[in-house]
């Protein structure tokens, strides 16, 4: 299986996550690699669903090599932590925190007060859904109306009007084109990475598969 965290050169300290089309899943799977090293907290600037599978805490005491840390606020979900994120950054090796959400859509442009990124945060993972690439831009972007205002595009979603909205927005270190299964998919994850100044990494995350980076 590959390793997502040394593809994407996680380091300890604080790691923020963002974008569209498998944020939450990288959290987990960034999670599970990270804890044979150290010890893990994952938590949220925004909403979570709670997980099922790992065990959460409104503090970050440790009783486990990961732990969840948030603030339950209804409908099984977690908002974020009582704790400053520096405080949570002493407690663990590694703390990695989802800081904005896309609605479950591949795509995602961000409103000003968007992502809610931590100080602390020492890189920005975006996440790009490669199901969107080339999509319809009302069916594949979270807020498409300020997609459309950055990038002039108001039909398709191409990889050069994704890679004008990531370079106008400014936002990631690095990137992680996901969802890439398909020929289709590889081919426009391939034109969008080749179109942005930061690291890429393509890959298949429900697969556990890195193809390639940039």
């Amino acid at each position: 299986m590959s390793n997502f965290a040394e593809q994407l050169a996680v380091r300890r300290g604080v790691t923020a996550i963002i974008g569209g089309g498998g944020k939450t899943t990288l959290l987990y799977r960034l999670a599970k690699e990270l804890s044979v090293q150290g010890t893990v907290i994952v938590t949220t600037t925004t909403h979570i669903f709670a997980p099922a599978d790992l065990p959460i805490s409104e503090t970050g005491a440790m009783p486990q090599p990961i732990l969840c840390v948030g603030t339950p606020c209804g409908d099984g979900k977690l908002t974020a932590p009582r704790q400053a994120m520096s405080e949570l950054a002493a407690l663990a090796d590694y703390v990695l925190v989802e800081a904005d959400g896309a609605k479950r859509l591949p795509l995602k442009a961000h409103a000003p007060h968007e992502p809610v990124v931590p100080a602390e945060a020492n890189q920005v993972i975006c996440v790009v859904g490669a199901s969107g690439l080339n999509g319809r831009v009302s069916e594949t972007v979270h807020r498409p109306e300020l997609f459309a205002a950055r990038t002039g595009e108001t039909t398709f979603a191409t990889p050069a009007a994704v890679a004008r909205m990531l370079l106008t927005e400014g936002l990631p270190t690095r990137l992680l084109i996901n969802q890439v299964d398909t020929p289709e998919r590889a081919a426009a994850a391939r034109e969008l990475a080749e179109l942005l100044p930061c690291p890429c990494v393509l890959a298949a995350l429900q697969k556990g598969e890195i193809l390639c980076s940039f």
